[in-house]
């Protein structure tokens, strides 16, 4: 019954949130059009997801590790494993500017569509060459802008929260503007809302950030090694934070 009653609270409160950040990111995204990056859209965006992250009891989130050095100057391709619709909550509580790329159907929805567009997000429509080229080119507009850029190279939510194979994307982008990749591990947001699920969960959830990755010099023949590299660094993380999650009180747990 309780539990039932905070999905229910959760709900009413996201509802509120959005209802209430509409006017003011609509305004910020009239008077801010001329901006390449939207990195004041953006951070409207992650103040909402901040704030109704912060007012559900059933979710207590935190982030790990070292903001990369120079990102609030330069900018950087962040990559992450995807378990929930939780996941962008998470992240806005990362430390820096970015525009994240979502599938087209997400800017759609009453609401949360329009935040997203005022947000500055990006919309993908997936398996369509153009809706591809077009993602790529505002990409590369924002990088060169200084602004970074998010994408789940798994290209969905994994349905059992294991590591599903990368997507090319991202590791492209980064290969082509000679741009860093950021790693994130996501942790425990699956409890949040699995994929499928229609209720909120509580759930105890964690974003580590990891070291950048260079792609200096690199080209694209080395994409299938970049891509990997990558990929096993978020695994290990994923790997590290699921033992520590489960280790007894008080029990020294070693990353690998």
């Amino acid at each position: 019954m309780r539990r039932a009653a905070l999905g229910l609270y959760t709900y009413f409160e996201f509802f509120v949130m959005a209802v209430l950040f509409v006017l003011p990111m609509g305004l910020v995204a009239l008077f801010s059009r001329k901006d390449p990056g939207m990195r004041v859209r953006g951070r409207w965006m992650r103040r909402f997801g901040r704030t109704t992250s912060a007012l559900t009891p059933l979710w207590k989130f935190r982030v790990e590790g070292q903001k990369p050095a120079g990102i609030e100057r330069e900018s950087f391709v962040v990559v992450a494993n995807h378990q929930s619709t939780a996941d962008p909550f998470l992240l806005s509580s990362l430390p820096w500017d970015m525009r994240w790329i979502s599938k087209e159907e997400l800017f759609k929805l009453p609401l949360i569509g329009w935040l997203m567009r005022f947000g500055g997000d990006i919309p993908l429509r997936r398996g369509e060459r153009s809706s591809v080229e077009k993602m790529f080119d505002e990409c590369r507009r924002t990088l060169a802008a200084g602004v970074s850029v998010m994408i789940f190279p798994e290209g969905t939510r994994s349905p059992d929260g294991k590591l599903q194979p990368f997507k090319d994307g991202a590791f492209q982008l980064a290969i082509e503007t000679q741009r860093p990749v950021v790693p994130l591990a996501v942790y425990g947001t699956r409890a949040c809302r699995p994929k499928g699920s229609l209720w909120f969960g509580s759930a105890t959830a964690v974003v580590r950030v990891l070291e950048p990755v260079s792609t200096a010099g690199l080209t694209l023949e080395e994409l299938p090694k970049l891509k990997e590299q990558v990929r096993e660094r978020i695994a290990a993380a994923v790997d590290a934070l699921e033992r520590e999650a489960h280790a007894p009180a008080g029990e020294f747990v070693t990353s690998s």
